[in-house]
């Protein structure tokens, strides 16, 4: 399949979409909207929830640390391919860091579609499409050793009907459908929810900078910061829980 190519399956109304870094991504056409960025899906979600996320919170939970030790409670917004989930098990592993994932997802993937995408292929591990496999074929609402360094725990709900605890993540992935398709998981009152879940001083990292989004989540009380974006993008969002919140 070539660059801008779509395979399409009969039995959704979803396609996947090779990128230009390579890796895969799906096209859902009732919303016109791309799981991952074109200009390249891995590249991306590396960029912005690896290096701007989970390796900054790392950093930042490990200067806090009085043990030198960082274990992190991570939640992603919309489980999707499981391509987040992948890359942070990865680093997870590399830096021998102790990680519980939360994903939830309303509208989890057939096997059809996720064994199409060509993750493993692109990262040239049998290691990784072991754990790719696993990480879909782990049990709903139930906690699911992956590896020795992160645990998972996929629960299928909608964010608007979420009610976890107070101070249950360290970081958040947020990575829904666009402010554009989906605006009532982009208001004050999902990130105050969000901010009343997150341990202080939590980070929360996003794609989208839209100056609607920016200005819910400083109501909501959180700090933000643009930050450069991968290829094809200018700036993502980087938002701060503030230890006073």
């Amino acid at each position: 399949m070539k660059n801008g190519n779509k395979i399409a399956f009969k039995s959704l109304n979803l396609q996947i979409f090779r990128t230009a870094d390579g890796s895969d991504t799906l096209f859902d056409k009732d919303v016109s909207q791309h799981y991952h960025s074109t200009f390249g899906a891995v590249q991306e979600s590396r960029h912005i929830f690896i290096e701007q996320g989970f390796l900054h919170a790392a950093g930042k939970f490990l200067s806090l640390s009085r043990d030198k030790r960082v274990d992190l409670k991570v939640l992603e917004i919309g489980f999707g391919t499981g391509l987040n989930a992948l890359l942070t098990q990865a680093e997870a592993e590399k830096h021998e860091i102790s990680v519980h994932y939360t994903a939830i997802e309303a509208y989890p993937l057939t096997q059809s579609y996720w064994r199409s995408l060509n993750y493993a292929q692109v990262s040239g591990s049998v290691y990784c499409s072991h754990v790719f496999a696993k990480l879909h074929l782990a049990a709903w609402h139930n906690p699911v050793e992956i590896s020795t360094c992160f645990t998972l725990h996929k629960i299928k709900v909608d964010l608007v009907e979420y009610r976890p605890e107070a101070g249950s993540f360290d970081l958040i992935y947020f990575d829904a459908f666009g402010p554009d398709v989906q605006p009532e998981l982009w208001t004050e009152r999902i990130f105050r929810n969000l901010g009343n879940i997150m341990s202080t001083g939590g980070i929360l990292v996003t794609y989208s900078v839209k100056g609607t989004v920016v200005r819910a989540l400083q109501s909501a009380g959180f700090q933000t910061e643009k930050k450069p974006g991968p290829p094809g993008k200018r700036h993502i969002l980087r938002a701060s829980k503030s230890f006073q919140q």
